[in-house]
């Protein structure tokens, strides 16, 4: 049976062994939005047309992923940006996800939207996943597997549970990008728009995006 989670984020490493991470926008509402590559990172922008849907939802367009020397912080909004911040001024990664969503706390829209986080580095055996509702603050550590990536998202799967766990094949950023939309797994989950990817290259992370054709 098909599910809406709603923006979704993963970290894992692929069937090689290269540390990777992914963001995905699932969207009802907004579904005209694509990702562009920015100067250090990746946003979620409105597709040409729809610019003004910015002036209906202020939460949707932001920059998605943040590259920080040998990390990358992936999320759904505006906290992106203080997490990237933290971890430049030296905050341990559990300390840079918890303050900066603290601080920002959850979406205040109707849905009260959580605000989710994955944080990975280019080597370390284990990745961050971090999620803000209105009820609780969790921010767990995740150890990865070859071949496989665990997620989190902003409905239904909105805890960092053992068993959300989705099998890859892909082998850079684009494929693996493209994967979190139409791949094994991640099909299942309904309104697909677009989404982005790292991973882990040679001790940089090289990044990928798709978006899925209009509907």
């Amino acid at each position: 049976m098909r599910r809406y989670l709603g923006r979704i984020v993963a970290v894992g490493r692929t069937q090689a062994g290269h540390n990777a991470a992914l963001y995905r926008v699932s969207s009802r509402s907004f579904p005209n939005r694509q990702i562009v590559e920015l100067a250090g990172g990746l946003a979620v922008v409105p597709r040409k047309g729809f610019e003004s849907d910015v002036f209906k939802n202020p939460y949707i367009a932001y920059n998605c992923v943040r590259l920080v020397g040998e990390r990358a912080v992936l999320s759904n909004g505006s906290h992106t940006d203080p997490i990237a911040e933290k971890l430049e001024a030296g905050a341990a990664p559990k300390d840079a996800l918890a303050l900066a969503m603290l601080a920002l706390d959850y979406e205040k829209d109707s849905l009260k939207t959580p605000r989710i986080a994955a944080l990975v580095d280019t080597k370390s055996p284990t990745a961050w996943l971090a999620i803000v509702r209105h009820d609780a603050l969790v921010v767990k550590e995740v150890a990865l597997q070859a071949g496989e990536v665990t997620y989190l998202a902003t409905y239904e799967a909105n805890d960092i549970r053992a068993g959300q766990v989705v099998s890859i094949t892909a082998v850079g950023p684009d494929d693996l990008a493209r994967a979190a939309c139409d791949g094994p797994g991640f099909a299942e989950f309904e309104h697909p728009v677009t989404a982005a990817a790292v991973v882990a290259i040679e001790g940089r992370f090289a990044v990928g995006r798709y978006t899925v054709e209009s509907r």
